[in-house]
């Protein structure tokens, strides 16, 4: 969340931060917090010195009993007893306009970068890199949507995953399977020279889910287990962002490294009948994340390595790509500043969006209480802490780099070539047949 202290320091430039992302309704909150930060503080004034009057009054009676003037000594008892009940009420209502100011500041968004491009919507997201590897046009062959390929091969069997599980779930079968766990492995392995692996439950509390701003926000979206507080995690950023919750670090552990495979659950509320068929759009998908925990002066170096290594995975592929920069009307609620991979589906003919890197700056971590020590020259820790910064990226989201695969690999006799890079872990799988079978390397 944003620094509440912003709203007493710094609300103008707060303010200013904000409107660049184009939503008028995201101020009002702002002006609303603002209010009640000013009321909090203006009880917090009031009830200590209530309670400072109490103290003090304890003393004086006293010293007039002591005294033997018993009739002073039972007013200021009076007294002291409406302070206490005008004491009490003030407490009451802290905590109420805490609590309201803590749910509001949950809600509202973080603020963008200044180098974040302004604009109202993803219309307005500007292509950085690419398009590359993009061809003026696409055979007949290609222009086959990959969830007609994909049935007619027996690779991909929704009809039956629907019966299993209902709308919007999928089914690799076969070859389809492989493909999908082998994108799995070879996401890990391209990050695993930098990035320690993970494997972290997929399943977490509120408390975690609240921490990356999934919730409240998104609770819509969000798979609940409500008997046990659990949640069905939407990405491994959930879990890898809550490693070290309400930990200090030291200064030489940062920037850390992390990277996960899961399995990701979202409800995908009011999706119905967009972009749902085949594996553009599921309740369940895998994917590989990469994370970083990092100082601030580190972060923005980071965010630009981790888009790099997000860039890469899909060009080795030789998928036709582009990358964007996601500007302020489009930019996530955590987000700083992000930039997005997209690979072209010459079936579907769009631009699918396979990889998200986002810098949070310490709007996650403050959410978490992550926080590191800085030292100083000498390497002696100094007093204090600061928030760390939280970055994450998309290594490898399998359904839509799948259907890409399947879209432009598909040959003129509907068979599939597997792209080279993934043969070795498809166990030398070289194309996916219609009919006759897979050909395997001697």
């Amino acid at each position: 969340m944003i620094d509440q202290r912003l709203l007493r320091t710094d609300l103008d430039g707060l303010r200013t931060a904000l409107t660049r992302r184009a939503r008028p309704a995201i101020i009002d909150e702002l002006e609303h917090a603002a209010r009640l930060d000013s009321r909090l503080r203006d009880i917090t004034v009031e009830r200590d010195e209530c309670r400072a009057r109490v103290n003090s009054i304890s003393k004086e009676v006293g010293a007039l009993r002591r005294d033997g003037n018993v009739e002073a000594a039972e007013k200021l008892q009076a007294e002291s007893r409406e302070l206490g009940g005008r004491e009490k009420g003030l407490a009451a209502e802290h905590d109420e306009v805490s609590a309201a100011l803590h749910e509001l500041l949950l809600g509202i968004p973080n603020a963008p970068h200044p180098d974040v491009p302004d604009g109202a919507s993803d219309a307005d997201n500007p292509t950085i890199v690419g398009p590359v590897a993009t061809h003026a046009t696409y055979p007949a062959h290609q222009r086959v949507p990959h969830w007609e390929t994909a049935e007619a091969l027996g690779i991909l069997d929704n009809e039956r995953a629907v019966k299993v599980s209902g709308a919007m779930f999928t089914m690799q079968r076969g070859a389809g399977a492989t493909l999908a766990r082998a994108l799995c492995q070879y996401g890990l392995d391209a990050n695993a020279d930098a990035f320690e692996e993970i494997r972290a439950p997929s399943l977490v509390s509120t408390a975690t889910l609240t921490a990356t701003g999934q919730l409240p926000k998104f609770a819509d979206d969000a798979y609940a287990i409500e008997r046990d507080d659990l949640w069905a995690i939407p990405t491994a950023e959930v879990p890898l962002t809550s490693i070290y919750g309400d930990e200090i670090l030291d200064y030489d552990e940062l920037p850390m490294r992390f990277m996960a495979y899961s399995p990701a659950y979202r409800r995908e509320a009011g999706a119905a009948g967009r972009d749902t068929r085949g594996m553009l759009r599921a309740h369940e998908f895998d994917k590989v994340e990469i994370l970083a925990l990092a100082t601030p002066e580190q972060a923005p170096d980071l965010l630009v390595e981790m888009r790099n290594r997000a860039e890469r995975a899909i060009a080795r592929l030789e998928l036709p790509y582009r990358v964007i920069e996601i500007c302020t009307g489009d930019l996530g609620q955590s987000h700083h500043r992000s930039f997005d991979v997209e690979v072209y589906a010459p079936g579907a003919d769009d631009w699918l969006e396979v990889s998200s890197v986002s810098w949070f700056s310490d709007y996650q971590a403050r959410r978490a209480n992550i926080r590191f020590r800085r030292v100083d020259d000498d390497g002696k820790p100094l007093k204090g802490t600061d928030l760390v910064h939280t970055l994450n990226g998309s290594a490898l989201a399998v359904p839509r780099v799948w259907a890409a695969i399947i879209e432009n690999y598909r040959n003129a006799d509907g068979s599939v070539t597997v792209p080279e890079l993934l043969r070795p872990y498809m166990r030398g799988l070289m194309r996916i047949e219609p009919r006759s079978g897979p050909t395997v390397e001697a």
